[in-house]
């Protein structure tokens, strides 16, 4: 530090103890002079600039770290999401499985619903078939009986009738 500034204050007395005579060549002063010029800026302006680009470059890697984070937490989402359509496949898979069971208990509910239901059926037709194959013999009967006792032809007295009628009972 003490270098730079000695060397700041030597360098005008440098550029004025030159030579003016001969040629007009002032390259050198203002070279000096450029150099001079040059220095007391970086002196100056070196430190701003600096805390400038290093804020630059924080400024940056906050951004990047930040674009990261999302980056991350889409990532998880995404995965996530995966995870939630794998469970949903397998779901599916167990769902269409039950519901394949279900429809065979269903289709073995039903047979069996219908086999009660057409014995049931065939023991009511046949029940339904005796009563009118009695009915129809009543009916026959009554008939000709009917027809008999309608008749003349033949006479059974009430002594007759009644030991007939016990006959047929015991």
């Amino acid at each position: 530090m003490k270098i730079k500034f000695l060397l700041l204050m030597v360098l005008p007395i440098l550029a004025f103890a030159s030579d003016h005579s001969g040629a007009n060549y002032d390259i050198i002063e203002r070279a000096l002079n450029f150099l001079l010029f040059f220095s007391i800026l970086i002196y100056f302006v070196a430190k701003p600039l600096k805390q400038l680009y290093l804020d630059r470059i924080a400024n940056i890697a906050n951004k990047l770290e930040s674009i990261q984070e999302k980056l991350r937490a889409s990532k998880a989402k995404k995965d996530d999401a995966l995870k939630r359509v794998e469970e949903a496949k397998i779901n599916a898979a167990s769902l269409v499985e039950t519901a394949k069971k279900e429809a065979q208990n269903l289709v073995q509910k039903v047979k069996k619903e219908s086999e009660l239901e057409i014995v049931n059926m065939e023991r009511s037709f046949k029940d339904q078939k005796d009563f009118e194959e009695r009915k129809m013999t009543k009916t026959v009967v009554n008939e000709i009986l009917n027809e008999i006792f309608a008749s003349d032809s033949l006479k059974i007295d009430q002594k007759e009738l009644i030991n007939i009628i016990l006959k047929k009972v015991s």
